[in-house]
């Protein structure tokens, strides 16, 4: 007996070796990018770090298990498809600044005659897994093989319900700039992408990009790390500055004093665009609750909060119409501008009321 289950855990450990070495799983950075990235403030004995310590669990593993198994929400998956429209790319405005979600945190943005495109997991899947972390029915609203051209294409961080090897290995020859941290560039160019299409930098550090757009890389909290190795290439949150519009692209991010900074330096934002889903006490550092949300959204001083990281994946133990519900009521009660749109509806960014839509309630069981 003792033979045979060594032999199926030598078998199993194979087939995983084996696997790991697919493209999904990028590669790490290494010569001349490698001693860049170990020049960072933010890159400390190996690994990138936080501005402040950051646990990425709170309770103990066993505990954030225990939950994880035993304790999700009845309503973690919408029990009818999610409500929805397919984008129909011909109709967005050529003249007007316009937004699409796309589910979770990937979004489009026309501005200033330039088509933005951010974290887009377009392979209906959150997980290297095979099967794992499967989309929300109603949510495929679009192709990656239907996007327009992308003038520039902005990664967060590497993990997969962010940066998704099938979406990206699709766009490349649609794509002109990829804005990312430093480190995550390694993963690009083994995926095909040349060294003139990526702009890596570090938080703080601005990029020029023509035409009146400027991209600053500014600070989060969170991590990063594809395969076994984690935080060996840096999250970013970042600020856009068009001709006519001033955005805040958080990234994903645990609530920390750099919201009030990155305010102080950049603000008032037209919009920020700020992750609210996916959270949990276990893990209470690298992602935000709502009432946490609406708090980084006064201190980076938005004009107009866009709530993002829900209603596609599940990747923690809350309904999946809770993050939106509570930042909702939270936004009324204390006068935060909110949009909410549904996934695929092309938004005209100077016409939004500003009020929560609650389309989720018409699906709540």
């Amino acid at each position: 007996m003792t033979k045979w289950l060594l032999l199926i855990l030598a078998v199993f450990i194979g087939i995983t070796a084996l696997y790991m070495m697919h493209p999904l799983f990028g590669k790490r950075p290494s010569g001349q990018r490698l001693e860049r990235l170990k020049k960072s403030p933010q890159y400390r004995d190996g690994k990138f770090r936080n501005t402040n310590p950051t646990p990425q669990l709170t309770q103990g593993l066993g505990k954030a298990l225990n939950d994880y198994l035993f304790k999700k929400s009845k309503d973690i998956r919408p029990a009818v498809p999610i409500p929805s429209r397919v984008v129909d790319w011909s109709r967005v405005p050529a003249r007007q600044a316009s937004l699409i979600w796309l589910g979770h945190s990937s979004y489009f943005m026309h501005i200033d005659g330039k088509n933005i495109l951010v974290d887009p997991v377009l392979s209906q899947s959150a997980s290297p897994i095979p099967g794992g972390a499967k989309a929300f029915k109603g949510t495929a609203v679009t192709s990656a093989e239907a996007l327009p051209d992308i003038d520039y294409l902005l990664i967060s961080h590497d993990h997969y319900d962010h940066m998704d090897y099938q979406t990206l290995k699709k766009i490349r020859s649609k794509v002109g700039k990829v804005i990312c941290g430093l480190g995550v560039g390694a993963h690009l160019e083994y995926w095909g992408y040349s060294a003139a299409q990526i702009i890596e930098k570090d938080w703080w550090e601005q990029a020029d990009l023509g035409d009146g757009f400027k991209i600053t890389y500014t600070p989060a909290r969170h991590f990063s790390g594809r395969s076994i190795w984690s935080s060996n290439t840096l999250w970013t949150s970042y600020v856009l500055q068009s001709p006519s519009k001033n955005i805040y692209l958080g990234g994903d991010s645990g609530y920390d004093v750099h919201f009030a900074e990155i305010g102080q330096k950049f603000g008032p934002f037209d919009l920020a665009i700020l992750e609210n889903g996916q959270y949990d006490k276990s893990w209470k550092y690298i992602h935000m609750q709502p009432e946490e949300v609406i708090q980084a959204a006064k201190e980076l001083k938005a004009k107009m909060l866009f709530p993002v990281h829900s209603s596609k994946f599940v990747l923690a133990n809350h309904a999946w119409y809770e993050p939106l519900e509570r930042i909702s009521r939270l936004s009324e009660a204390q006068h935060v501008p909110l949009l909410t749109p549904l996934i695929g509806e092309i938004i005209d960014m100077e016409s939004v009321t500003g009020k929560p839509s609650f389309w989720w309630e018409k699906i709540k069981s």
